[in-house]
């Protein structure tokens, strides 16, 4: 139906209604001209523009916000995250090959373009090639290697798998922006939140160090209507630049967003000559099988999209935020490796692969060959044997600051053993080349902040989450041993505590 004649229908159960239409019907008979005016009118008034379904380049952002994170109570561990303002470029990485879980990524997407229109919305480009078609906003992709300098966070949905795969778009940085990750994987055993709770999560990290009070969380736009915001305003005297325009609240400049540093290993590959190769070794992060991004709109035809920067002198460290592997892969012969410790010969170890894990990391692969499980707040690395020919040879645990070193001995049968750091293969180590492990450093500055590892946002308990006397620190991890790993399960009842 078209619209005149839906509007002259309309009119007819309307006496006055009808009236005015005939006089008007009327006039536009006498006056085409003015029959042309009322229809263009119509027209417009109904017309919508366009979706925005563009794909912009990563490196026309502003540069990466760089939070502090900071130590503020005096009973826990756990740091505090503090924004020098609200964070604008972020990038979402869901699990691959899951349809449901890249639907919910969308959906997110759309929470955080609706209600925060400052942040801009970043991909991978795998993913970004199929979404951006159901996205009525522009997003952003690049090569991997502009993300260090523009991303100031990264939210995963996904498992432990695509919490490894974010932290190995930043393996060769030292500094790493913070990781919100929910849980929607297999395990999750990293993983810290229900998706469900990805508004209350979002506003917490997006809020964090705002010095802004809270009140209703769960519904931050009712604040208007009750008259809270005139009141935390009384309370507080100061706003940081960027959130005065924020609808809702957070927790309060006392209770901002809660982060676990949590250590990596810095890994170096040397050849027989003692020349570091670490260049040898693609990152996982540049392994993406899509040129989507080489057909990117640029934000603006001025803008000149630099080039990757290249690192001079030395070869930047890997890391690893799980583990270092050292296997036999497929030769049928047991791999000889010599492990030296801080310069000191330790073993000769026989066996199908060594590993080398951080904290983190020991609850993964380490676990499954018999290491022990290590609290992620202890500065320590492990090392475990998988299979070895000897049952004497048990996991050590050593100080964070130990220097290891796994050297390929010449009496070694197998042409090459495969390296592998997070589950990915990197390179492959023959004869006399060497391995150099040691973990990386969490410090304090002067400034009182604290730098070092990956940033995890780690969830607080809700009311009536936590039971008296305990530490909110170990809450999640506790919680993950007995509820995923089913720690010490009990045979043939179930366990207590749940």
């Amino acid at each position: 139906m078209s619209f005149p004649l839906a509007r002259s229908l309309g009119a007819l159960g309307n006496p006055t209604r009808f009236h005015k239409s005939a006089r008007l019907a009327m006039l536009l008979s006498k006056s085409p001209s003015a029959s042309r005016t009322v229809a263009a009118a119509a027209t417009r008034a109904f017309s919508a523009s366009a979706a925005r379904r563009e794909v912009l380049n990563v490196a026309s952002l502003p540069p990466r916000l760089v939070p502090k994170y900071l130590h503020k109570s005096a009973k826990g561990c756990l740091l505090s995250l503090q924004w020098p303002q609200p964070p604008r470029n972020v990038l979402i990485i869901p699990k691959l090959h899951a349809p449901k879980v890249v639907d919910s990524a969308v959906a997110f997407a759309k929470h955080l373009h609706n209600d925060y229109p400052g942040v801009n919305l970043i991909f991978e480009s795998r993913i970004a090639s199929h979404v951006h078609e159901t996205l009525p906003f522009p997003i952003y992709t690049s090569d991997p290697t502009y993300f260090p300098d523009h991303i100031d966070l990264v939210a995963t949905l996904g498992g432990d798998g695509t919490i490894l795969r974010a932290a190995s778009l930043f393996s060769t940085q030292e500094s790493v922006p913070p990781v919100l990750s929910f849980s929607m994987g297999t395990l999750g055993f990293l993983g810290e939140w229900k998706f469900e709770e990805y508004k209350r999560a979002w506003r917490e990290v997006y809020m964090s160090g705002s010095t802004v009070a809270v009140q209703d969380l769960q519904g931050p736009h009712t604040q208007a209507a009750t008259g809270a915001r005139a009141e935390s305003e009384q309370s507080t005297p100061e706003v940081f630049a960027g959130w005065e325009n924020a609808r809702g609240k957070n927790m309060g400049a006392t209770r901002a967003s809660k982060i676990l540093l949590r250590h990596r290993l810095k890994v170096g590959m040397y050849d027989a000559d003692g020349v570091n190769i670490n260049e040898q070794m693609m990152p996982t992060a540049t392994a993406e099988q899509n040129n989507f991004h080489h057909h990117l709109h640029p934000a603006s035809e001025d803008c000149a999209i630099p080039h990757p920067k290249t690192v001079m002198g030395a070869p930047p460290a890997f890391h690893a935020i799980n583990e270092l592997l050292i296997h036999r892969g497929p030769h049928p012969h047991l791999a000889i490796i010599d492990i030296y410790l801080n310069n000191h010969w330790l073993t000769e170890a026989v066996a199908d692969g060594i590993l080398i894990s951080t904290p983190t990391g020991s609850t993964a692969y380490s676990l499954s060959s018999g290491g022990s499980i290590i609290h992620p707040l202890v500065k320590s690395l492990l090392i475990t044997p998988i299979c070895p020919r000897s049952l004497s040879f048990r996991p050590l645990v050593l100080p964070l600051t130990t220097k290891v070193v796994l050297k390929l001995s010449e009496r070694n049968r197998g042409r090459e053993l495969e390296v592998s750091i997070d589950g990915k293969r990197r390179a492959g180590v023959g004869i006399g080349m060497e391995v150099r492990v040691e973990g990386e450093i969490v410090r304090k500055l002067d400034d009182g902040s604290w730098t070092g590892g990956v940033p995890c946002v780690i969830r607080g308990p809700g009311k009536g989450e936590i039971h008296d006397g305990a530490l909110e620190d170990d809450d999640g991890w506790v919680v993950g041993l007995n509820g995923l790993l089913k720690f010490n399960y009990p045979f043939g009842e179930p366990p207590s505590g749940f």
